[in-house]
């Protein structure tokens, strides 16, 4: 009878085990389901957006010549006689974008290097969210900011000639909202660097400085690259801030005290406004758009191939 009821006991056990481990299972499948799905449906969703922008792009370079579009040096869409030069909004853009970087990549990798070589642990806790506290606030307050607060300082102090709407003051703030992008992705590349190059430029005689500045900083220059043209890519689509303090005379003309549009404020302007659908200026706003996707894809590219080729592996 014992042995009977330890057999009994046994299958049971057994069955219990399995039943457990088919409930597992199926928990698993359904979770790498969910998970496929979720994956599936961003990379299809990428896939809309290229097919829509293609299709829209190949029905606007129906009426509009490819040469024009890429050659023209002058950009009025709406005009009665409209001409089509992308090069202006590519200008407008590039403007901006250089005052951006030559804001934000000082300051983002100083502060970078400084949080992860010379701060404290207690003072890097709080640090670093409260410089990402700036990717937070909305790209609108960053316009209005520029608008009312940065071009009436400059009027006031230096550049009493400065237009309401120009280049500089819209660039020097987006140069501000992207110091978290560079200063974080930065800080990760930098705070990879093993510890025992810095111990052993130490055991050498280098001070603090000539190991931040000649050992950890190149170890970690693929991902500071990555994190300044991440930067750049970020600075390149920003809409708000150069819709509304950048102004929307497209021109070409690098002086960053005029005004200027750049390529995502050209689609806002034409957006907002009562364009009918279909129409060849409606259409523009897809062959920018088109324009924008690519020199991002470029850029993306670019970091991509120059991580791979430089990234340095340790042991």
């Amino acid at each position: 009878m014992a042995v009977d009821g330890e057999r009994g006991s046994g299958r049971s056990g057994t069955g219990l085990w399995q039943r457990e481990s088919r409930a597992r299972h199926y928990r698993e499948q359904a979770v790498k389901i969910v998970l496929a799905v979720c994956a599936y449906a961003s990379v299809l969703t990428t896939f809309g957006i290229i097919f829509v922008l293609i299709f829209e792009t190949i029905a606007f370079f129906r009426e509009v010549s490819i040469i024009e579009f890429l050659t023209s040096t002058t950009w009025s869409a709406a005009f009665a006689n409209p001409k089509f030069g992308i090069i202006v909004l590519i200008s407008g853009t590039l403007l901006t974008t250089v005052i951006a970087i030559a804001v934000a990549l000082p300051v983002g990798l100083l502060a970078a290097i400084f949080s992860s070589e010379y701060a404290s642990t207690r003072l890097r806790r709080w640090l670093k969210p409260a410089l990402e506290i700036l990717a937070g606030v909305p790209t609108i307050v960053y316009g209005y900011f520029a608008l009312t607060f940065v071009t009436p300082f400059l009027q006031g102090t230096i550049l009493p000639s400065l237009t309401i709407f120009n280049a500089l003051s819209a660039g020097l703030v987006m140069g501000v909202m992207i110091i978290p992008t560079i200063t974080s992705v930065s800080e990760d590349a930098i705070y990879a660097v093993p510890r025992s190059l810095r111990e052993g430029a130490y055991a050498l005689g280098a001070t603090k400085r000539e190991v931040a500045t000649r050992i950890v900083v190149p170890a970690a220059l693929s991902g500071i690259v990555a994190a300044v043209i991440l930067g750049i890519s970020r600075a390149v689509g920003e809409t708000m801030i150069v819709a509304v303090s950048a102004g929307a005379l497209a021109q070409l003309d690098f002086n960053p005290l005029d005004p200027t549009q750049t390529m995502t404020a050209f689609i806002v302007q034409v957006a907002s406004g009562d364009t009918p659908t279909g129409t060849l200026v409606y259409n523009t706003i897809f062959a920018v758009g088109m324009t924008l996707f690519v020199i991002t894809l470029v850029l993306n590219i670019v970091s991509y191939f120059f991580v791979r080729r430089f990234r340095e592996t340790y042991e």
